[in-house]
């Protein structure tokens, strides 16, 4: 195959802003500061990576794709993520065992529980 996934776009009123967060929720890198285009990497030659780009309009509806991350301890991640800003989201996911979160613009992302649990 000869496509390789190179990133992410997400659509963000503050590019900077939203990309720092990311980047301090991940633990990854800046590698574009741009204030249009931010982009940040799990490391600087590690793609895919997450870019943030400018758009004029807010964020109106449920994301259409979203990110599902696996913690090894998903209470303790939740706490973090939300001590850094998320909030839980309600997207009529009932009672599950992920949380469904935001990030600051309100883009919604899952904490799954860990694989042992």
């Amino acid at each position: 195959m000869s496509l390789v996934w190179e990133q992410v776009i997400v659509d963000a009123a503050d590019p900077v802003a939203l990309g720092r967060w990311w980047a301090r929720a991940l633990g990854w890198t800046v590698v574009n500061d741009d204030p249009e285009d931010f982009e940040i990497r799990p490391a600087p030659d590690r793609v895919p990576g997450l870019l943030f780009v400018r758009v004029p309009e807010s964020k109106s509806v449920k994301n259409r794709l979203h990110l599902d991350f696996r913690p090894d301890d998903q209470r303790a991640e939740v706490d973090r993520l939300l001590a850094l800003g998320a909030r839980h989201a309600d997207v009529g996911q009932g009672e599950q065992t992920w949380v469904v979160l935001a990030d600051p613009e309100g883009n919604e992302f899952c904490v799954l529980r860990s694989r042992a649990a």
